[in-house]
């Protein structure tokens, strides 16, 4: 019988299990949080500039990926609701090691982020209140955030679904809009048809090859779709909540980044929504500009702000539940593992909060190259958290088969279609100028040789890991949320 970490009935007795609390529709939108952020808002220029109106293209392929993704870590998660998500179900189906790997691998990739979009929420704020210090900003809506993580999932998942639902309504009001005057045209501006997306040198004006080069920018743009495994853990009723979210959220997002893209592609010309240096050159502003909407630029730093906020919250969140799967398996301090009377994991919590106030403070003291290369590792880390997914999910399919009752499409055959385009988005960021992978490959090296280290040093502390068992895990689980409920 394989050893239960993190879930024994004297560790239950201590408290150590999270809530589950979280409803179907605060479920959708924490995995939303991330996936659905500046990326969208004002990352696509990048990607436009790349490919021109093929990156319309490069958008329909990525969404494809991140679904494929999503929907495989969802699978198992529908099996396996369990508190660490798709590292603690590494740990089952390849090997402990590598669930070791890709849950510190995640939480390094969270906690900068948080850190970043923290100062992104402080430099938006400044578009207003220029007089307001930067540090000010940050300080208050990083204890916001905190403190709303510490009272519990409960207003946690509030927060997240009221964030997520500004951002998605921001774009559903533009896709409306747009597609109206993009075919049928609105009052004293007639119908601009599709005809910018041939101009200016044809549809991929920079050759074939600019679709897949441009892929290192987009694949990006969805991170955070894995996340709905880690909340799984603390949903009311995660068989359904999870499979219907999974499904939810994949339409969603292919349809906002595909339609998005088109619809600036052909109201603004290509060359002219590649350049952005600021907000106000952002082609969601230049769009809104187009339709003649005053305060354009206002509407769209309130949008961004509340998705950096949004990103913030959900990448704390992230970070803290993967803090806390570590500490209950010994792979991290075992303290981390403990939690107070509503479900919340507040050392974990505090653990990570402490990680994104020191990157935070790397960003707004700008010390050095830290920060950026903090953000480096961020790009190799969530790289390697997606191929381990897809690996883990080619181990569980082979093991457990269609146990779950959701499937991916297709079963191994997409996952590995999946996992072949993540390689290539690797390959891409080598071809493409200022990506920074030779830092991010420095950075990580390094990185993954002092957690395995780490892990050596622990394995031979406790006589080694073993695979958990993960329907045990779930029942103890079940039980210490049924207790703690009544």
């Amino acid at each position: 019988m394989s050893k239960l970490q993190g879930n024994t009935p004297e560790q239950s007795e201590k408290n150590d299990s999270l809530s589950r609390s979280l409803s179907h529709g605060q479920l959708t939108m924490i995995a939303m949080g991330l996936a659905l952020g500046t990326g969208l808002f004002l990352g696509s220029s990048s990607a436009i500039k790349i490919a021109g109106p093929g990156a319309i293209v490069s958008y329909a392929i990525g969404s494809m990926i991140a679904a494929i993704i999503a929907a495989c870590a969802g699978e198992m998660s529908v099996r396996h609701p369990v508190q660490g998500g798709f590292g603690t179900i590494a740990s089952r189906y390849l090997n402990p090691f590598s669930g070791y790997i890709t849950r510190w691998a995640y939480w390094a990739c969270t906690v900068p982020l948080a850190g970043a979009e923290l100062v992104a929420v402080g430099h938006y704020v400044a578009f207003w209140f220029p007089q307001i210090p930067l540090w000010a900003s940050v300080t208050f809506f990083g204890v916001l955030i905190l403190v709303l993580n510490l009272v519990s999932v409960k207003s946690f998942g509030a927060l997240e679904f009221l964030l997520s639902s500004i951002k998605v309504s921001a774009v559903i009001v533009f896709m409306v809009i747009g597609l109206l005057l993009v075919f049928v045209g609105l009052p004293n501006h007639g119908a601009a048809g599709v005809q910018n997306l041939v101009n200016d040198g044809g549809f991929l004006p920079n050759g074939p090859m600019s679709i897949w080069i441009s892929m290192a920018v987009v694949m990006f743009s969805f991170g955070g779709v894995e996340m709905i495994s880690l909340s799984a853990a603390e949903a009311k009723d995660p068989a359904r909540s999870v499979a219907s979210s999974v499904k939810a959220m994949i339409w969603r997002l292919s349809t906002f980044y595909v339609v998005s893209m088109a619809i600036i592609l052909c109201l603004v010309p290509w060359q002219t929504a590649a350049q952005n240096s600021d907000l106000t050159e952002s082609p969601f502003v230049m769009v809104f500009s187009e339709m003649g909407i005053p305060f354009a630029a206002d509407i769209m730093n309130f949008v961004v702000l509340v998705a950096a906020l949004s990103g913030a919250n959900a990448s704390l969140y992230a970070a803290t539940r993967l803090m806390h799967a570590l500490g209950a398996d010994k792979m991290a301090p075992a303290v981390a593992a403990r939690t107070t009377s509503r479900g919340v994991p507040m050392v974990a919590l505090l653990i990570s909060f402490t990680g994104v106030v020191v990157a935070t403070v790397m960003a707004v003291a700008k010390i050095g190259n830290i920060f950026a290369l903090l953000m480096a590792l961020v790009t190799l880390c969530i790289l390697i958290v997606w191929i381990m997914i897809l690996l883990t999910y080619q181990a569980y399919k082979k093991d457990q088969g269609d146990a779950s009752s959701f499937t991916v499409l297709g079963g191994r055959l997409t996952a590995g279609l999946a996992l072949v385009g993540v390689l290539g988005t690797l390959v891409a960021l080598f071809m493409l100028d200022g990506s920074g992978v030779q830092e991010s490959i420095m950075v990580g090296v390094v990185f993954f040789v002092l957690i395995s280290i780490g892990y050596v040093i622990a394995s031979r502390r406790l006589g080694g890991f073993k695979r958990p068992d993960l329907d045990a895990m779930h029942e103890a689980e079940e039980l210490q949320a049924r207790a703690t409920e009544s």
